[in-house]
């Protein structure tokens, strides 16, 4: 599916997040990977074989930011 050189990481990947976008809606709360991946901004997933990823975030508290 990918045409990129060097190719996304397919949706089978651990860091499937990192592939380039599609697609991106934010006032719809979605972006479409090159993988094919369904990424929502609550951080849930909807791979390409119908599989949902439940939202993922840091625990509250957690959360990194700049130095």
């Amino acid at each position: 599916m990918c045409q990129h050189q060097t190719q996304c990481p397919s949706a089978e990947s651990a860091d499937r997040e990192s592939a380039r976008l599609v697609a991106h809606h934010p006032e719809q709360g979605w972006s479409l990977l090159c993988n094919g991946v369904v990424l929502f901004e609550d951080t849930g997933e909807l791979l390409p074989d119908g599989r949902a990823i439940a939202p993922h975030r840091p625990p509250a508290g957690q959360v990194m930011t700049a130095a």
